[in-house]
């Protein structure tokens, strides 16, 4: 049962690994990159010297950080909140209204994001806005870079809030329904049993997820930056995804975005590592 799952992994992610070789190379498409000229680390170098460097890195880090902070707690304290809700068919719309939005693709979710925020008249936030005397004249949201971070991490937060929460759902499930009687007994509220019996039975599925979540940092969700991306909020959109799209795709440079993309992938290895190291050392929970 487990073979198909094993020749997947085989087929699409370990035999595609050979070609890391182009990032070493001075790739040509037509002798191929076993024949092309060895340049060793030259594209390496060629990206910290980069202009665009600086920007990307920190328009990374920022949304994903920030998203971090704000995506994370916000799944966990949904799916706690969630588990006290008693009316079984209210529950059962929360949930489904909450899973739906992952199941919709970005072209779609980011599209009615960009007609929701337009600064046109069927733009409904500047509308509302607007009537409410907030503003005196409509706000270009996907013009203003400065807003750009805020509109990414609020629809990414949108659209993946109730899925990142199954985790931790399915986790608080397995807890002992035992735990809650005895402390009911002894006159603990929900407060107190969700702070001393919810929260420590899911601690470890909360570790995981984190050390998950921080391999990840440099991960920035190319498909809702594809859609949400133009030419005006630009220098606050591109991102190490992005930049490797453009660079690899759009200039054929597909040398220099393999090393960007080999680079990123080491980053993410000693980021997982270390923070498994880490939470081993604080909490004794981890990966391995």
């Amino acid at each position: 049962m487990v073979l198909p799952a094993i020749l997947f992994l085989v087929v699409f992610s370990y035999i595609p690994m050979v070609g890391v070789v182009m990032s070493f190379v001075d790739y040509n498409p037509v002798v191929g990159f076993a024949q092309s000229e060895w340049v060793g680390l030259k594209y390496f170098k060629e990206l910290f010297t980069d202009q665009a460097f600086p920007m990307i890195m920190k328009n990374t880090l920022g949304m994903n950080l920030i998203g971090l902070a704000v995506s994370f707690p916000a799944a966990i304290l949904f799916a706690l909140l969630l588990n006290e809700v008693r009316v079984g068919w209210f529950k059962k719309t929360v949930q489904t209204a909450s899973y739906l939005p992952h199941f919709v693709s970005w072209v779609i979710f980011g599209g009615i994001i960009i007609q929701m925020l337009s600064a046109g008249n069927d733009g409904i936030i500047n509308n509302l806005l607007l009537r409410m005397g907030l503003i005196d004249r409509p706000i270009n949201f996907m013009g203003e870079p400065s807003l750009f971070w805020g509109i990414h991490i609020a629809s990414s937060l949108i659209k993946g809030l109730g899925w990142n929460s199954i985790m931790y759902i399915a986790a608080i499930g397995g807890i002992n329904g035992e735990l809650y009687e005895a402390a009911e007994i002894d006159g603990a509220g929900r407060f107190r049993k969700m702070w001393n019996i919810t929260l420590p039975g899911i601690s470890a599925t909360i570790v995981i997820m984190l050390i998950f979540a921080i391999s990840g940092i440099l991960n920035s969700s190319m498909d809702s930056t594809l859609v949400l991306q133009n030419d005006l909020n630009y220098t606050a959109s591109e991102t190490i995804d992005m930049y490797v799209y453009h660079v690899g795709i759009s200039n054929y440079r597909f040398s220099y975005a393999t090393a960007i993309g080999l680079l990123k992938s080491v980053v993410a290895l000693i980021l997982l590592l270390t923070a498994n190291y880490t939470s081993k050392k604080i909490t004794d929970k981890g990966l391995f």
